[in-house]
């Protein structure tokens, strides 16, 4: 039975869910389909897309220092290098995004596929850290991680729950990546992936009103979009330290709990 909230309560807690969940590597997609489903309260495919884009911007200056480089000095071949790679990275999933358009594919709000991808996700994340306990990796972007981490965000868009910091961080670490190195590419290929998927989805409904815009409460889209910005920054913050001297076992393990709640909760 859904329970009833004032809309801008739930507004409130969707932008601050999204703010938590976009880049701990928890899935924000899954987190947001599960509240809705609880509360009853089905925001737009706009909504969530900007909401996500607020996340997303609060992540820039937190990395500054590489976004900076990235803009004005790429006659340094180490920074075009990174640069190239990372872009290399959206491309693949800009491509893949566009033929998932093209077949007018949407997110299932079923939260039985949620908490599957929930539940490997989180297996995977605890047996991968454990079988990378004590063996060297390596800070350096190859070509090989950028294609893959590509491929892992388009994962990350078909299934919701499987979280598309959790794909691309796991497709990292399996790869050799260091913990920071691995979190810092994940989340700034998500910059302009977000971003490009935000501004088609505004594009859309502006040009053609009757598909979302008309409709859409822009005061409800901006609230969250201002909360999911702040509360991601906060959190993204405090991720980036723990990484240095932490791993993300305790991630997977919140995964395969919350996975097993609505699992039962589903059959309750």
């Amino acid at each position: 039975m859904p329970v009833r909230m004032p809309d801008w309560i739930v507004t409130l807690l969707l932008g601050c869910i999204e703010g938590i969940t976009e880049f701990l590597p928890i899935s924000s997609t899954g987190h947001l389909l599960l509240v809705e489903h609880w509360t009853g309260d089905h925001r737009s495919d706009l909504f969530n897309v900007v909401i996500q884009a607020g996340a997303v911007l609060a992540v820039i200056p937190l990395f500054w220092k590489r976004v900076s480089d990235m803009l004005f000095r790429l006659g340094d071949p180490a920074v075009r290098d990174y640069t190239v790679k990372l872009l290399g990275a959206f491309f693949i999933t800009g491509v893949g995004g566009v033929i998932l358009e093209k077949l007018h594919f949407k997110l299932s709000d079923n939260p039985l596929p949620v908490a599957t991808a929930l539940l490997v996700g989180g297996i995977l994340f605890v047996v991968l850290e454990r079988m990378l306990s004590g063996r060297p990796h390596t800070d350096e972007i190859s070509w090989k991680v950028a294609v893959v981490v590509g491929v892992a965000q388009l994962v990350a868009a078909v299934f919701p729950g499987s979280s598309r910091s959790g794909t691309t961080i796991l497709a990292c670490l399996a790869l050799g990546l260091s913990r920071p190195a691995a979190t810092e590419f994940s989340f700034l290929v998500g910059i302009p992936t977000m971003l490009a998927a935000s501004g088609l989805k505004i594009f859309k409904a502006l040009i053609h009103p009757a598909a979302g815009a008309a409709s859409e409460n822009w005061s409800a889209v901006g609230l969250g979009f201002v909360v999911s910005a702040v509360v991601s920054f906060v959190v993204v913050r405090w991720l980036l330290g723990y990484v240095r001297n932490h791993t993300f076992a305790a991630f997977g393990w919140y995964r395969i709990a919350l996975a097993l709640v609505i699992f039962a909760l589903v059959r309750g």
